[in-house]
């Protein structure tokens, strides 16, 4: 046997590094540095030099140690808390890891969220120091200066003009700082970090996760779904969410994966092609972007094409219903070699030609999304959980995948069904609890140690299925209860509709709030006799007839009482930077509703 090809043998082999030898995040680290110092660590795209960099994990050591010199000049004591409002980048890990290591509790913040919401953060936790990317967060950031009185010091990755005697360059701040990378002897189950849930209602609350929590986490997340030496991460998604730090950040150091950091969303595309991933870390939203741009590239082929890429999704989807185990063999299944040569191969090399596993979740996945990208071959794994369980509780695995579901609670998370159908879990991942909210940790966490996830469910076969959430449901001025979340997903299996929020609590019925695609808008518009570059278009009875008469079509198997009478049309989508989506792009229902009261109670008018 070759040397090349046993370096390849061994590269499919797992080399996970166990919780106990960890202990901790940054014992984490160091053990992979001492096991595998020369393999690739991280990729990131410098954009001067118009190329990729590698780190290996002893060029990251080296780094976190001159990091963890500089930050132990701060004299902060184990315990305090220290901020980072970056974008994904190797200073963050370096940056965490030096914190880490001096036993600090770390606080991420998105890096475009608003200021106002950054400062409250920062001031509920009480953060001792803050690093920061460029100019203009500080700009923005300097709005709610007399917010930020607790911190010590700012470092910016970037120069940025200010008096402010508290900022320093990270040039300068890091300066000739060496030393080695040192974990502390920390208790594993001490509080390692505290993250803020998007606040999609009220203020964020803290969620406070040890050591164990997020190592247990990893841990069990590679026992259902396995990671390799030789696996390549595209990191995109925010590292300060709980999801991309847990499953894209601490998992692969612990199963030796490489991580490339994506330049942007916007750049996705083009990331995909360049670093050829074997693993995603994704969230429904990302799917729903790359259909719609199958769909315009579709309208401009022939029709025989158009009918040769749902054939492929067609004929996929039955083939690996099969390969499941869950449809027998059928002569139907013939074309799928071609049809996957054809079709389905085309579409895979768009996501970079090696993708072995894309693990969903942050939302749920819409069935027919699913079913589309899973009959063309996208290894799609749905997948659930909060922050408050450090977060995985479950994921479907490859060999039983049920797209409808999130997949199976991970190895040793027990999961029940309580009242209400409420889904309750415990294991080791469950959080310690909220900062500074007790009350809040007690309706959460009950005295047996079950974690209340607010979502509705249900188990079949060890798979559990959400269905619903308390919270988010909707009570009619007639006392009939309405899932909203199920609703607009059923409505935006629609290429019409590009977001939607359904609204009517008190009310005597549902009015859908649309934002509509900007293509399929001036289809409908044109067969209408509208101008559809004319924003009075969306207000008329015709527009809003035709976009009631599909939305009907989507929710034909919901009650009766569940129907949409009234529609509100826009072409302006809600956005992060407008503040009526979470950095995790979550509906802020709320604030949709306060930005556009006026209309939506326009339709209300008489009753």
């Amino acid at each position: 046997m070759s040397a090349a090809s046993t370096a390849s043998q061994t590269a499919h082999q797992p080399d996970l590094i166990p919780v106990e030898t960890a202990r901790t995040l940054a014992g984490l680290l160091a053990e992979r540095a001492r096991r595998s110092p020369h393999a690739p660590a991280y990729r990131w795209f410098d954009r001067e030099a118009g190329h990729w960099h590698e780190l290996t994990w002893h060029d990251v050591v080296r780094e976190a140690g001159r990091w963890q010199a500089a930050l132990a000049r701060e004299g902060l004591a184990p315990g305090e808390r220290v901020a980072i409002m970056c974008r994904n980048r190797p200073e963050w890990m370096l940056f965490d890891m030096a914190a880490q290591a001096l036993g600090l509790v770390v606080v991420p913040l998105y890096a475009d969220d608003r200021p106002d919401s950054a400062a409250w953060i920062l001031q509920d936790a009480d953060a001792r120091l803050l690093l920061i990317e460029e100019k203009v967060q500080w700009a923005r950031l300097s709005a709610c200066a007399g917010r930020l009185g607790g911190l010590r010091r700012i470092v910016t990755l970037e120069p940025v003009p200010s008096d402010d005697p508290r900022l320093r360059w990270i040039g300068r701040w890091l300066g000739e700082a060496e030393g080695p990378f040192t974990p502390a002897d920390v208790d594993p189950h001490a509080l390692a970090t505290i993250v803020y849930t998007s606040g999609t209602t009220g203020r964020p609350k803290g969620v406070m996760l040890s050591h164990h929590n997020i190592l247990w986490n990893a841990a069990a997340s590679l026992a259902a779904v396995p990671a390799y030496p030789d696996d390549l991460f595209l990191s995109f998604l925010p590292l300060s969410h709980t999801f991309e730090r847990t499953v894209g950040y601490y998992l692969p150091i612990m199963a030796g994966s490489c991580v490339a950091y994506a330049r942007s969303i916007r750049e996705l595309a083009e990331d995909l092609a360049a670093v050829r991933p074997t693993v995603l870390v994704t969230v429904p939203r990302i799917f729903e972007r790359v259909r719609r741009r199958l769909e315009e590239q579709l309208s401009a082929r022939t029709a025989v094409a158009r009918q040769l890429f749902h054939a492929a999704a067609a004929v996929g989807w039955r083939h690996f219903l099969h390969e499941q185990h869950r449809l027998g063999w059928s002569p139907g299944l013939l074309p799928w070699p071609v049809l996957q040569a054809l079709v389905a191969a085309k579409v895979l090399e768009r996501l970079g030609g090696r993708l072995r596993a894309a693990i969903c979740g942050g939302a749920p996945l819409p069935p027919e999304l699913g079913r589309l990208f899973i009959g063309l071959g996208v290894p799609i794994l749905q997948g659930y959980g909060l922050t408050e369980h450090s977060p995985v509780i479950s994921v479907n695995r490859a060999e039983d995948n049920v797209p409808e579901s999130v997949g199976e609670p991970l190895p040793g998370v027990e999961a029940r069904i309580g009242p209400r159908n409420e889904l309750l879990v415990r294991s080791p991942a469950v959080m310690l609890g909220y900062w500074r909210r007790p009350e809040a940790t007690r309706q959460m966490i009950d005295p047996d140690g079950w974690l209340h996830t607010g979502d509705q469910a249900r188990i079949e076969r060890d798979h559990i299925y959400i269905t619903g959430r308390l919270k988010d449901i909707i009570v009619l001025a007639t006392g009939e209860k309405v899932p909203p979340a199920d609703m607009e997903m059923a409505i935006l299996e629609d290429p019409l509709f590009e977001q939607v929020m359904v609204v009517g609590e008190g009310r005597p019925y549902l009015v859908a709030v649309c934002v509509l695609d900007r293509r399929h808008w001036r289809e409908l518009a044109k067969g209408l006799g509208l101008d559809a570059e004319a924003p009075a278009g969306l207000e008329t009875t015709d527009a809003e007839q035709a976009a009631l008469e599909r939305i009907a079509r989507r929710l034909q198997g919901f009650p009766g009482y569940a129907q949409v009478r009234r529609a509100v049309l826009t072409l302006d989508p809600w956005t992060v930077e407008d503040g009526l989506l979470t950095p995790t792009l979550k509906l802020r229902r709320e604030r949709v509703e306060e930005r556009l009261r006026a209309v939506i109670e326009s339709r209300y008018a008489g009753h």
